[in-house]
């Protein structure tokens, strides 16, 4: 049987972190007070960069469908974040970390190689859509993202 779940909603980009919290960041040394970009970021999502990125993560995932169950129910796929990282020119992530106490059934259902599995997944997923919006979705040849081709 292989893994082929259906796509859930794309993670709502509407907390803004501090940028050294997140994969694939460098932290400037100065915050320019910019947010990181995320509203463009959501729209991205919502426009296909979300639909892309997972279908292809889904494919080459080795994920089981309960172990993705139990990371959409306890809220860990909606949870990835992702940040335009300025410094860099290039879409940074945060995969969400499993709690050690996991509500039931999840607690009794998921051994150390589970839980492991599943964060090394997210740490994937994220890291894939960050590939996708950085190669398919923004605009290099344009100012709205800090580009400028003098």
């Amino acid at each position: 049987m292989s893994f082929d779940p259906e796509v859930p909603d794309p993670p709502r980009l509407d907390a803004a972190e501090d940028p050294g919290d997140y994969d694939a960041v460098e932290e400037p040394e100065t915050r320019t007070g910019e947010e990181g970009r995320r509203e463009a970021l959501a729209e991205f999502l919502a426009e296909g960069a979300w639909e892309d990125g997972f279908a292809e993560w889904a494919d080459n995932s080795y994920l089981d469908d309960e172990q993705f169950e139990a990371a959409r129910e306890l809220g860990l796929v909606g949870a990835l974040d992702f940040y335009w990282n300025e410094t860099a020119g290039d879409v940074g992530y945060r995969a969400p970390e499993l709690a050690t106490d996991l509500p039931q059934p999840w607690d009794d259902r998921l051994d150390r190689n589970d839980r492991a599995d599943i964060e090394e997944a997210l740490d994937e997923l994220g890291r894939t859509v960050s590939e996708v919006l950085e190669n398919r979705y923004v605009d290099r040849s344009s100012e709205a993202f800090g580009y400028t081709w003098d």
